[in-house]
């Protein structure tokens, strides 16, 4: 049977006008399912009984089920591996800080990218998710610790703009008013660095305006060279192409871009690379944050973390270069907090690993 969940308020019109029920009847269904947190079709009681049937009969009210819960003693941070239908695994993240909730959420079943640190890349891809599946996600995260959650990361398992169209999909269920309501501002799509996509997302307009999703940068290294032995997109797309292409995007949307930078002790954590790295985002002339992490150890490779002292010295240096950066709070450090480190301890590959 079909996730309902993943139906647009658009597509999901189309279907019940085709059933023979009255266009308005969509609207109801949508809210219950993206604003009212309706869990099955008896919940939405203010549509007729049999119609409700109806829908039991050819529809299911999602597809996701928690396969497993871990929950930091440190910090409230909760991790959730969540069973797919047809038996994948997927990874998300419910993060609280002081005046809001953020949900981290994957857009893929593994990943394809190969970056040497992340566990997510390790068993590779399964396959893309659907909109409702990454909706789904933040809904049982909901339900599961009773908190409304206002953010959503798309930074979890998998590369979010090589499933385009249903990342499209998503944040038009996520910010439908007859729905969620979800603000664009308060998603962020995280990349690694798929130049075509950053360029096709800034070029995205919804009603008449371009849309306003934060976009963060996976960089992690200031030359082609280094980067390369990182991130194996990279020999594909240099950072300069990478830069004019958010350049492009902050010239469409004027959106502060992020860059993601894992510190790797004796990597890319030297002060050559610090000014090496305040250099290309200066090239880039947009506004910016460089989000700082310290990298978590993989088992299948050498990686580790630099000392905190190492990293704020790092932040300090770019600072004095005039750059904006930051070193991102650790959440979920005692509960395999990090990308894709859950997952593959639930596939048989169990180590310490990912960002």
């Amino acid at each position: 049977m079909k996730d309902i969940c993943n139906l647009t308020k658009t597509e999901l019109k189309k279907e019940i006008e085709e059933s023979g029920e009255k266009p308005f009847r969509a609207k109801q269904i949508f809210s219950w399912l993206h604003a009212r947190g309706a869990e099955s079709f008896d919940d939405m009681t203010d549509l007729p009984k049999a119609f409700r049937q109806t829908l039991k009969d050819g529809y299911l009210p999602g597809s996701l089920e928690i396969e497993a819960v871990k929950r930091s003693r440190l910090d409230g941070t909760v991790k959730y591996l969540f069973a797919l239908s047809d038996g994948g695994l997927i990874e998300g993240v419910f993060m609280a800080y002081r005046d809001w909730n953020t949900a981290c959420i994957s857009s893929q079943a593994g990943c394809a990218m190969g970056c040497r640190f992340c566990a997510s890349t390790v068993n590779g891809l399964d396959r893309d998710l659907t909109a409702g599946e990454m909706a789904e996600e933040i809904y049982l995260m909901e339900r599961d610790t009773g908190k409304h959650i206002s953010n959503v990361v798309i930074m979890g398992s998998g590369e979010p703009l090589l499933n385009y169209e249903e990342l499209m999909r998503f944040i038009d269920i996520m910010t439908d008013p007859d729905g969620r309501g979800m603000s664009q501002r308060s998603i962020t799509v995280s990349t690694c660095g798929i130049v075509p996509g950053i360029i096709r997302l800034s070029k995205e307009k919804k009603n008449g305006a371009h849309l306003q999703v934060n976009l963060a940068v996976s960089l992690h290294a200031a030359t082609d060279e280094k980067r390369k032995k990182l991130m194996p997109v990279a020999e594909k797309y240099g950072i300069a192409e990478l830069m004019k292409a958010v350049g492009e995007y902050y010239r469409s949307t004027h959106r502060k871009i992020t860059f993601e930078y894992a510190l790797i002790e004796g990597v890319n954590d030297s002060d050559e690379d610090a000014r090496e790295l305040a250099e290309r985002i200066k090239e880039a002339g947009v506004p910016h944050l460089v989000n700082l992490i310290p990298v978590n150890p993989v088992t299948e490779s050498a990686f580790r973390r630099p000392a905190r002292q190492k990293c704020d010295n790092f932040k300090n240096k770019l600072e004095n270069f005039g750059i904006n950066g930051s070193i991102r709070r650790e959440l979920g450090s005692d509960i395999d907090g990090a990308c894709g480190q859950l997952r593959m301890r639930s596939l048989g590959r169990g180590s310490k690993a990912g960002t």
